[in-house]
């Protein structure tokens, strides 16, 4: 990705809580490299907006409010496109399955329009998004220990991972922070990385779903290639040129 002229400082921050916005949480390096500055200028700008209530500061960078329970309910980012993604994932959830499944606002709006008569078992590292499977009566839902990292949400470590390399689910679910044609999913957080991998692998297909915001953005890591995937869900038309790039022979894109 080329980087970017200068910014005003005021223009920097709307950058900033556009890039938060659409990735839900975001690192420092990532966010100094996105806009060709300083860490130390990102932990400035980032500071201005934590004191405006607009992002919230976690350890390595920061998170958007509408992932963070304790901001109570606010409008996701794109909320709307996030809507048309699950519409699209219902109807391929089957009774019986065992699926694994991720955190997010994406899959956070998933949860909150599923049939409450869908008769699945859950297994989830998310602890919210745990709870909000509960609303499903006929689900049996497992959540998984570890220890819960402040940047993800999510368990992680070791105990985790070997917990993953136990199961055999039919589906796993995930969102993303960052989808590239060629390096497929990528995430600027090592111990994330490790743990999503393991769920791909403890799993017979992978679903990923994610707003059109993300594809073709490239972040550190790399948790999988795009053949990796087997189903590619975002708000666009399945036909629509944007996902283009994304056709191959393994991957339907919906």
């Amino acid at each position: 990705m080329d980087k970017p002229a200068r910014f005003t400082r005021k223009e920097r921050k709307s950058q900033i809580l556009h890039q938060i916005n659409i990735h839900s949480r975001i690192s420092f390096s990532v966010l100094a490299n996105l806009l060709n500055v300083s860490e130390d200028t990102i932990r400035r700008d980032l500071n201005d907006l934590a004191e405006e209530k607009k992002i919230m500061l976690i350890k390595g960078g920061a998170m958007s409010i509408s992932y963070h329970r304790a901001y109570g309910v606010v409008p996701a980012f794109a909320e709307k496109k996030k809507s048309v993604i699950a519409q699209k994932v219902v109807p391929l959830l089957k009774q019986g399955m065992i699926i694994l499944i991720g955190g997010g606002t994406t899959i956070r709006e998933l949860l909150h329009i599923m049939d409450r008569d869908l008769k699945c078992t859950f297994i989830t590292v998310n602890p919210r998004t745990a709870v909000d499977l509960l609303d499903l009566p006929n689900a049996e839902v497992i959540l998984l220990g570890g220890m819960l990292s402040k940047f993800s949400q999510m368990t992680t470590g070791g105990e985790t991972v070997q917990q993953i390399s136990t199961i055999h689910a039919d589906l796993c679910i995930m969102g993303t922070n960052a989808i590239h044609h060629t390096a497929g999913l990528t995430d600027s957080d090592y111990e994330t990385v490790v743990v999503k991998k393991a769920m791909i692998k403890a799993a017979k297909k992978l679903m990923v779903v994610t707003i059109s915001e993300k594809l073709n953005c490239l972040m550190n890591y790399v948790i999988c290639q795009p053949e990796a995937i087997n189903y590619l869900i975002t708000e666009l038309p399945s036909s629509d040129p944007k996902l283009d790039p994304f056709r191959n022979q393994e991957t339907l894109i919906i």
